[in-house]
């Protein structure tokens, strides 16, 4: 494992991996809590993570679902020239775009998505975390 392996896990991949108990994104989710990936998530996914989560659950319960995530990820900035370079860029989705630029940014290695097709206008390696277990298994 490459613990320098840097991260951004979208928030589908996090969303999925609270769902289902032998997922792909839940064997992902054990090496971000090993500490044998370091992992991360924009600014962004927060805000989007607290609706989702506060519309089924509520707000305590996404609250605490956010104080954990926040214990075991770095939280990438959003700031003035993210936007920027979203707003300049050739993304057909604003969200993804800022996500990307937030990587870019922050000198992350991949993005982990379940939606490869999002990023593909962008240079960054995308995977999916399956595709990224295998990888990682093949590196042992």
């Amino acid at each position: 494992m490459n613990p320098n392996l840097t991260l951004l896990l979208d928030d589908d991949v996090i969303r999925k991996a609270k769902d289902y108990s032998k997922s792909n994104e839940t064997s992902l989710s054990k090496l971000v809590e090993e500490k044998k990936v370091h992992a991360s998530v924009s600014a962004l996914h927060f805000s989007n993570l607290f609706y989702i989560i506060r519309k089924v659950k509520g707000s305590e319960s996404a609250k605490s679902v956010l104080r954990k995530l926040k214990i075991l990820v770095n939280i990438l900035p959003v700031d003035e020239k993210v936007i920027e370079l979203a707003l300049e860029s050739n993304f057909s989705d604003f969200e993804d775009a800022i996500q990307y630029y937030a990587c870019l940014d922050n000198k992350i290695d991949v993005i982990i998505t379940r939606n490869k097709d999002v990023f593909r206008r962008g240079k960054l390696p995308v995977m999916t975390a399956e595709e990224l277990l295998a990888v990682l298994k093949l590196k042992r």
